[in-house]
């Protein structure tokens, strides 16, 4: 099946992913199973390039971007993903004038998950962020990055900060110049 039908109909509810779950799913999933499945992130935010970790993940065709830049119902779906990983990290979105990404009052018990050196959930972040760049979700993108910076700069006066500057760095390719090629999971 080509990729662009794949994930457009993923995205629209018609297909399911390659084991057979739908989005709406995936969606309302507890943070272990989150945390514990490592081949569904690839589905939920997509990426023109081929997953070095997913093989059987969709990848993004001009048309497909195209697609889900010009149908607010797409859109609108990617950031139901965007909501539940957000959730799933112990942060708070809100809405408004503007989109503001912060800590939630769970968020020191959900950090306990991926705050950590090294942990597989920083280069699923880094998908993230690059996803919701090419895919026209860049204010959402950019709020999300803002938040991480704080807690990045927080890190940074402990003995062994639980995000790297590599992984900053990465991070902040994912949001520039229309989430250019990174280094994701």
């Amino acid at each position: 099946m080509a990729n662009n039908t794949q994930i457009i109909g993923f995205y629209s509810g018609t297909l399911p992913d390659h084991r057979g779950r739908y989005l709406h799913q995936i969606q309302l999933w507890a943070d272990e199973q989150l945390e514990s499945v490592h081949d569904y992130v690839q589905w939920l935010f997509p990426l023109p390039e081929r997953s070095g970790f997913n093989l059987a993940a969709p990848v993004l065709t001009h048309e497909s971007i195209q697609e889900f830049r010009s149908r607010p119902e797409l859109q609108q779906k990617l950031r139901s993903s965007f909501l539940c990983m957000m959730t799933f990290y112990g942060l708070e979105v809100r809405t408004g004038e503007h989109i503001t990404v912060t800590r939630a009052p769970n968020f020191a018990a959900k950090a306990t998950g991926w705050l950590s050196p090294g942990n597989h959930n920083h280069l699923r972040i880094t998908r993230i962020l690059r996803c919701l760049t090419v895919l026209g979700l860049e204010a959402e993108a950019k709020a999300f990055f803002g938040c991480l910076s704080e807690i990045y700069e927080s890190e940074q006066n402990k003995p062994v900060p639980a995000i790297s500057d590599d992984t900053m760095l990465y991070w902040r390719q994912a949001v520039a110049d229309g989430g250019g090629n990174t280094q994701t999971r």
